[in-house]
């Protein structure tokens, strides 16, 4: 039902309503009147029937006025009857003897008729109701002076009486029908008059609702309604700016999605993501190429690709995150579905929303098999390299020596005489092959190394000692600067020494006319740091990048083999070497080496 017949109704409704009690009270006013009217004829025709009655008493007891038949009561009541059929009959009773002097008697009620009779008083009119043979009757009782004892009594059908009152209220019902269908007509049409602008602005929310916001409701009132349509268009408007706003955004979104979940589905690293509870939530397809995991099976588990033994490791990088660390990609080992650990670089970043909160945690796997076993084949092939340039290396610097072996030894052959001098030369020429052939053999073959806890201000200090004599031969002075804090670190002693005793050859080599070497030794979270700074010519920088290479040396009787020896030594402690050098200026060796910790310090003297 539509708003325009419910309020039509409405108004109907109340005019109905309003037309009803209208019609009660009018109704219940027109019997009332009517019964009022009724009565009041009826006093009426009493009095005349009571005048006419005393008019022919008085002519009757006058000899003076004829008596005419016409003018007899009984000739009067006759002439009334039959004009009025309502009365039924006309009785005048003596109120002294309740005879009945003129009229007839025959609708009798006796019993009442006699009360009312006696108790009558003059100039009084009397109206009751009766049942004779199951009819009713009104029958009404009149007194005057001028009649004297006589009572005047009429008998009404009432039958008559309230059909006439009953017609009367249906001609008033007729005509109150009448005015309420012309009052819903009306109410109608005026509901239609003040709902067209509603029907309007339905009409319009209709089309907004369907995302049609360009053609605007026509306003043609300055009402309310007319307000309305006016907020109504100014609201379409503005959603019609969102929607292309909210389409464009809709767009984009989709094309950057498109543009993730390809880039996602089809980059070759393997990514998942889990929530804080470390159950998967989406994979891509290198997931599940490099783990043996479909989306479905993956969907829902808790860690599947983390090994047990990794479990600590993965729970102190999710603490950093959620911390607010950035971590960096780590290399680490994985299970996959058949049970196969592999090694894989590992970046996890966190998911936040709007807030800021993580909610999930995105991980990045790189296999790492093809990359460690091309490493591995480069560190061959930087071998075989190297191998290549030892061989030359040592094939040109023992030459060298072998040569001037044999020009002597082809010298003494033909002269067939054994020289001092050249046999001299000779050694030293064959210490010089030993020599080579030593350093080399400590380069190219592993030692077998026991680590122990050592202070090394204790290895420093004995390797000062040692090389005392030879810096005081060179007129070189040590200056010794040492923490005071325990330099505890875990060391082979001998191959340590090795290295001090050729930085500080180095140093004395470096400084001919002599000069003083600053040793200096501190601890730096949880470093030992040893500087050795002499006051020499300088290494030149374009040499500086070739310190360490095989049998390259700035030194006449140099192999260039002892800092590529120490270099792998420090190395295979964990430890770095790093030489800066200024012509003129001097050489500074810088050693970092790992300091032990306190447990683990103990650890190794318990061992």
């Amino acid at each position: 039902m539509s708003i325009k017949m419910k309020l039509s109704i409405m108004i109907s409704l109340i005019v109905l309503t309003f037309f009803i009690l209208h019609h009660m009270f009018s109704e219940y006013s027109m019997i009332r009147g009517m019964q009022v009217q009724a009565q009041q004829e009826m006093q009426e025709t009493s009095m005349h029937f009571a005048n006419s009655v005393a008019f022919y008493e008085q002519k009757r007891g006058s000899a003076s006025l004829p008596l005419e038949s016409t003018s007899s009561p009984e000739h009067l009541f006759d002439m009334v009857q039959l004009l009025n059929p309502n009365i039924k009959e006309i009785t005048v009773f003596d109120q002294a003897t309740l005879k009945i002097p003129y009229g007839a008697y025959t609708y009798r009620d006796s019993i009442s008729d006699d009360a009312f009779l006696r108790s009558l008083k003059k100039d009084e009119f009397t109206l009751q109701k009766m049942e004779i043979n199951g009819k009713s009757y009104f029958r009404s009782y009149y007194s005057t002076e001028r009649t004297g004892n006589y009572i005047i009594s009429i008998v009404y059908d009432k039958k008559q009486i309230t059909e006439l009152i009953s017609k009367g209220r249906n001609d008033t019902l007729i005509f109150t029908g009448l005015k309420m269908l012309l009052v819903l007509f009306i109410s109608y049409w005026l509901a239609g008059m003040m709902l067209r602008p509603l029907k309007d602005i339905l009409w319009k929310v209709n089309e907004v609702s369907s995302a049609r916001f360009h053609q605007p409701i026509q306003i043609k009132s300055k009402d309310e309604f007319g307000l309305l349509a006016l907020k109504i268009n100014a609201m379409s408007q503005n959603l019609s700016i969102y929607m292309n706003k909210l389409r464009r955004a809709f767009e984009e979104n989709r094309r950057m999605k498109e543009h993730l979940e390809s880039f996602i589905n089809h980059t070759s690293d393997a990514i998942h993501l889990v929530d804080l509870e470390g159950r998967v939530i989406q994979v891509n397809r290198a997931f599940e190429l490099l783990f043996g995991y479909e989306e479905e099976e993956a969907i829902g588990l808790i860690y599947p690709t983390l090994p047990d033994s990794h479990k600590e490791e993965k729970k102190h990088m999710l603490n950093q995150l959620l911390a607010g660390k950035v971590l960096p990609a780590q290399e680490t080992m994985r299970v996959t579905r058949a049970g196969e650990m592999i090694p894989v670089s590992v970046t996890i970043s966190p998911i936040r929303d709007s807030d800021g909160t993580i909610r999930a945690f995105a991980s990045i796997s790189r296999d790492m098999r093809s990359r460690n076993k091309m490493e591995e084949l480069l560190r061959r092939s930087e071998k075989l390299t190297t191998v290549g340039q030892l061989a030359a290396g040592v094939a040109h610097e023992i030459r060298n020596p072998l040569t001037t072996l044999r020009g002597f030894l082809q010298l003494q052959q033909e002269t067939k005489k054994l020289t001092l001098m050249h046999v001299s030369l000779m050694l030293s020429e064959l210490d010089r092959i030993n020599l080579i052939v030593g350093e080399f053999l400590i380069l190219a073959k592993p030692q077998a190394a026991r680590f122990v806890t050592k202070d090394v201000r204790a290895v420093l200090q004995d390797v000062i000692a040692l090389m005392n004599s030879e810096a005081l031969l060179h007129n070189i002075e040590f200056h010794v600067a040492f923490t005071e804090e325990k330099c505890c670190i875990s060391c082979e002693e001998n191959q340590l020494k090795q290295v001090f005793i050729n930085l500080l050859k180095n140093a004395i080599e470096a400084m001919p006319s002599g000069g003083v070497i600053h040793i200096h030794i501190t601890h730096k979270r949880g470093h030992i740091s040893i500087s050795i700074m002499d006051e020499g010519e300088g290494i030149p920088e374009d040499m500086i990048q070739k310190i360490g290479d095989p049998f390259f040396t700035g030194k006449e009787t140099g192999t260039g083999l002892g800092i590529m020896v120490s270099q792998r030594i420090i190395n295979n402690h964990k430890g770095t070497l790093e030489i800066k050098s200024k012509v003129n200026v001097g050489t500074t060796v810088h050693v970092m080496l790992p300091a032990l910790k306190e447990e683990d310090e103990s650890g190794i003297l318990g061992s």
